[in-house]
């Protein structure tokens, strides 16, 4: 897209949806420029939709991060599913994700066909991950995309060599409508920063926890604020759930040392993220089976 004088200023939605894994947060941070969304190597990271919000001076592109699609098992995944699907006819554009280091599956024909049923939104698809695979695995992987439906343009890109996402920013925003800016200047994303905080520190209790903890571990910031008589001091106060008694032990490992670790590492980036020095007081409580439990789901904030 041209920033050439008199050309008209575009702004709108594009959603990336894909299976769970496949570089969904990890390619909407580097466009954004910045960490706006968590990611991590365990599959369904993401549980709520996000949204990155790029500015250029033509254009400004607000791409919403999508949970990745699969067959739920529980009220949780059901609903991050319909969270999804609903989506889909919301944005201007949407960008499909396929990995280039993976073969296509059950669940990118599944995706694939779902999106053909969108029938006025054009899909891009994004062929993620280029780094991790050879020229003749994506060259290969361009075509089997190409095989699975029709779309309006296919795209490999690399978010973590920077390749390619100048040319994606494009392709998205060609398809969005001509309007002034939807956000204000300096915002990257619409996420209120209490939410952005109990993200980081979930990211940060995924680091090294065994296959099955995972999707057991919901983060609820309580309180949030600067240390009365203080400017330089923020209080976060937060609580982390876990299902069973045996997890919670696991969260907190020998002596706590786990937990400290965790807190530790989440302090960081919340620090980063907030440019101010934080004290952060982390628990962890047992809420039993609350990924099928609809109260509990709604008081953690996964609401209908």
């Amino acid at each position: 897209m041209s920033d050439r004088p008199g050309s008209a200023h575009r702004a709108g939605f594009a959603a990336f949806v894909g299976r769970p894994n496949v570089g969904k947060s990890t390619l909407m941070n580097a466009l954004v420029g910045t960490k706006v969304a968590i990611t991590s190597s365990k599959p369904q990271t993401t549980r709520r939709v996000i949204r990155g919000i790029v500015h250029r001076p033509d254009a400004q592109l607000v791409i919403v991060d999508t949970p990745g699609l699969h067959r739920p098992r529980t009220l949780l995944g059901e609903r991050l599913d319909s969270l999804v699907l609903s989506t889909l006819t919301e944005v201007d554009v949407l960008g499909f994700c396929v990995p280039a280091n993976e073969p296509i599956g059950k669940g990118d024909r599944f995706i694939a066909e779902k999106l053909g049923a969108v029938k006025k939104t054009p899909v891009v698809a994004v062929v993620t991950k280029c780094d991790l695979a050879s020229r003749e695995q994506v060259a290969k992987q361009l075509l089997a995309v190409s095989q699975l439906a029709e779309f309006a343009e296919i795209v490999p890109v690399s978010a973590k060599g920077d390749d390619q996402l100048d040319v994606l920013a494009d392709l998205l925003i060609e398809r969005l409508p001509e309007s002034p800016p939807l956000y204000a200047g300096g915002e990257l994303t619409d996420e209120p920063e209490q939410v952005l905080v109990g993200e980081l520190i979930r990211e940060a209790a995924l680091e090294g926890v065994r296959d099955e903890l995972p999707h057991s571990i919901a983060v609820v910031v309580e309180e949030m604020g600067p240390r009365e008589g203080r400017d330089d001091l923020l209080d976060v106060y937060a609580f982390m759930f876990v299902e069973r008694d045996s997890q919670k032990a696991i969260v907190i490992g020998p002596g706590g040392s786990r937990l400290k670790d965790v807190g530790s590492r989440a302090r960081k980036q919340i620090e980063a993220l907030l440019g101010s020095r934080v004290y952060l007081d982390l628990r962890v409580k047992v809420a039993k089976e609350w990924q099928r439990d609809p109260k509990q789901l709604r008081r953690l904030g996964f609401y209908d």
